[in-house]
């Protein structure tokens, strides 16, 4: 598994309270703002907006009959399925797990040695067995049995057994076409003590990586003994990973008229295209796990939490980044807005493409101009010879004639494990040199000058005018807080027709950019077809205006699980009177929120998360234990150091909580986060000279980071340093025009010397940007 793939199942976490005065308050667990929230690793589908439906009701689509079957032998579907059957056969669907065995096993295990930037791993068997010589955890080598081979191509990876049930994943894989060892991560000397080593929490596949290679998996998480008992039905993906539990269906065959629908999920069987990509998400997409395993008849949402299109994952125009799968991507399609579904063109039962080459493409884009399969809108599609030089300009049949070249362009991942971008997008050079991001034809012609190649582009494809305005140019617009960036903002949340994933990408933007107008468009989007879409709108309404009952009560009955849980949380700390008559449906909320959170027991993240529930609900006695179970499943675990560390230091316990800090930053001393959290445990005492050096330390290690440079500017100006604070201030406001809190600490800060004028610039400036905000009047 490479990092990113690590992520992709990140615990669900919620963000602890950002509020915080000009002063030096700073409320318990405020320093876990930098977790990954409910949301970050954040997908949903293109559809309209249905017609706004009274507040307080949400709109429910249909699905597939609930059932309740079990698991069968799945020998037994090759009956009546043969055809399917065989494709499956020695696909990488069924090979995607295996047992370490002479026929699984593709690397050289001949008693050979690899030797990376930072550890040197052996590679040999002990009679059937095979097995590696490497560093453990506590950085001292040893011997460990390879338990199972995951993958076949383009790399295949190992699954350590390393005792107690746990399997870990090597980060030493083997490339199959040029039948050699190579390390996940070159050039970055990864040893013992890094979190990507292969040892730590964050490579453990019974977490990260088993539940999509296997079928009917369970973790089987003994949180007591810090064990795996995990099972599967059977390894590799199988017919019941995608179809759901068949015994219903076994039954159906024997006995029709005594079933209203076949006992079987029907995702691959609906018109509609959003039932199939949901079940393809639950293994291709960027999510956090909402529990242990899913459940084939409930919404993606239910049991996952896809990633939106943050900055970190996605480039500004929603070409991929980061290792984030194809969800993310293809619903943010016209293809997918037109009805294509995975299997238009992937045979899910072979895992190959249906057609080679630009056949597959062309399809639906010929000169008839119609749709070649049934459920596909071929509205827009034009009768036009796409597989020609006259539209590719490029010889035929050269590499780079083929549609994927242009539309698909994509990564390598894990190394040498090649992605294509599956959200369809066109080059055009003179557009991605204004926004930054990467283009098909600059990424080719490397030696023409990048000017020079968009002129040539314009003169070839002249471009159409755009009927609305651009979702990327927007959000560049917004992220950089540029004038009209709110204008910008409500004008892209107006539009009907804008991809679910963009618009709960958009509404994480609310946040900067407060007023009632952006306030009314996200309480317009509780009510949105899209799960995703309501989620974050949840978070967006919060952000705005927190704990308000009155809105985000109605959500806490939602019909997906990861809006409720967001729901629950955003009004957490009210009492029941406060609730009023959604206290109820608050305490089931708040009680599946807690569930998730134990459901991951093996997460430091999730013992954090109960931390912060915990002190919120009032139930004091339960935080201190939560937050040391977190630094016992990962010592390296920062955020719940910290937490501890500001737990002890408000229970009467302050020089065990600053030597808590002190040994985390002797052994992490380029942390951010620490530094930041050091300098205001010093601000606290009274020392402000160390630490306003400590404040600094993390500005300058994470000078982006908004968080860093205000705290350190607001220490700098409490400590008689204006004219550096105004600095400090001017400097954060220069990159990061969005930033109110820093912007309306250089207003006070430029009246209190009599710069009026210049105070009143910056107000002026933010009423550009976003007319609305209250503070404005």
């Amino acid at each position: 598994m490479s990092k990113a793939h690590k992520k992709n199942q990140s615990p669900a976490v919620e963000p602890a309270s950002s509020s915080r005065a000009s002063g030096w308050g700073w409320p318990l667990l405020a320093c876990c703002l930098l977790l990954l929230a409910l949301g970050i690793w954040l997908v949903q589908v293109a559809k309209p907006q249905a017609p706004a439906a009274p507040l307080g009701t949400t709109v429910q689509r249909p699905m597939p009959v609930k059932h309740d079957g079990k698991l069968v032998d799945e020998r037994q579907c090759q009956g009546c399925h043969a055809e399917q059957f065989a494709q499956w056969q020695g696909s990488h669907h069924q090979l995607a797990m295996q047992e370490a065995s002479d026929t699984s096993v593709l690397g050289d295990f001949n008693n050979v040695s690899f030797k990376s930037d930072s550890e040197t791993t052996r590679f040999f068997r002990k009679g059937r067995e095979f097995w590696i010589h490497a560093p453990g955890a506590d950085g001292q080598p040893q011997d460990f049995r390879v338990a199972y081979a995951f993958g076949i191509e383009p790399l295949q990876q190992y699954l350590i057994d390393t005792g107690k049930g746990h399997l870990q994943a090597l980060g030493v894989a083997w490339d199959t076409q040029k039948k050699s060892w190579f390390h996940l991560y070159p050039g970055q000397c990864v040893d013992f003590r890094d979190p990507l080593h292969w040892s730590t929490p964050q490579q453990n596949a019974n977490f990260m990586c088993v539940e999509c290679h296997t079928t009917g998996y369970q973790r089987n998480y003994n949180s007591a003994s810090n064990t795996y008992s995990s099972a599967w039905h059977a390894l590799g993906v199988g017919c019941q990973s995608c179809h759901g539990p068949a015994s219903n269906h076994l039954a159906w065959t024997r006995e029709p008229q005594g079933w209203s629908n076949a006992g079987f999920s029907q995702a691959a069987h609906e018109k509609d295209n959003l039932n199939e990509v949901e079940t393809c998400a639950r293994c291709h997409s960027r999510r956090a796990n909402l529990g242990d395993g899913f459940r084939s008849h409930l919404r993606l949402m239910d049991d996952y939490l896809p990633s939106v299109l943050a900055p970190v994952l996605y480039e500004i125009d929603g070409k991929i980044k980061d290792e984030v799968f194809e969800y993310g991507s293809f619903t943010q399609s016209k293809m997918f807005a037109k009805g294509v579904r995975c299997s238009s063109c992937h045979n899910p039962h072979s895992a190959k493409l249906r057609q080679e080459g630009n056949e597959l493409c062309t399809q639906c884009h010929n000169p008839s101009g119609q749709a070649a399969q049934v459920g596909i809108a071929g509205q827009g599609l034009l009768a036009k010879n796409y597989d020609s030089p006259e539209h590719h300009r490029h010889p035929a049949g050269s590499p780079a004639a083929q549609c994927t070249s242009c539309h698909m362009p994509g990564k390598l991942y894990m190394v040498n494990d090649y992605r294509h971008d599956h959200s369809f997008s066109l080059p055009n050079p003179e557009r991605a040199l204004k926004l930054g991001t990467p283009d098909a034809c600059i990424a080719c012609h490397t030696a023409m000058p990048s000017a020079k190649l968009a002129e040539q582009f314009q003169q070839w494809f002249a471009q159409l005018p755009t009927k609305e305005p651009r979702y990327d140019e927007a959000l560049l617009r917004i992220r950089q807080g540029s004038h009209g960036a709110a204008a910008a903002l409500l004008e892209q949340l107006a539009r009907q027709e804008l991809p679910a994933i963009r618009r709960a990408t958009l509404l994480a933007e609310v946040a900067n950019y407060p007023g009632q107008p952006l306030f009314q468009a996200a309480i317009n989007d509780l009510r949105h077809t899209a799960p995703q879409v309501r989620e974050a709108a949840v978070s967006a309404v919060a952000a705005l205006q927190p704990q308000r009952v009155d809105i985000l009560g109605p959500l806490l009955d939602d019909p997906v699980r990861a809006v409720r849980i967001n729901a629950g949380f955003q009004l957490l700390g009210l009492s029941p009177p406060q609730l009023g008559p959604y206290a109820e449906a608050w305490r089931k909320a708040i009680g599946e929120y807690e569930q998730v959170q134990a459901s991951l027991a093996e997460r430091a993240e999730s013992h954090l998360n109960l931390a912060m529930l915990y002190q919120a609900d009032g139930r004091s006695g339960l935080v201190e234990p939560a937050l040391r179970t977190a630094l016992k499943r990962d010592p390296d675990f920062l955020p719940a150091r910290i937490a501890l560390a500001q737990w002890l230091e408000n229970n009467a316990q302050v020089e065990q909580g600053r030597q808590l800090l002190q040994e985390s930053l002797h052994q992490h001393a380029d942390s951010a986060l620490l530094q930041h959290a050091w300098g205001l445990a010093l601000v606290r005492t009274g020392e402000h000279a160390q630490a306003l050096h400590a404040l600094a330390q993390a500005a300058q290690l994470e000078p982006d980071n908004p968080e860093y440079g205000y705290v350190y500017a607001i220490a700098l100006h409490d400590t008689g340093k204006g004219d550096l604070a105004r600095e400090q201030l001017q400097a954060l406001l220069a990159r990061q025009p969005s930033n109110r809190a820093a912007r309306f600490a250089l207003m006070n800060y430029l009246k209190e010397v009599g710069q009026d004028a210049q105070a009143r610039q910056l107000a002026a400036e933010l009423a550009l940007i976003n007319p609305a905000d209250p503070a404005l009047r």
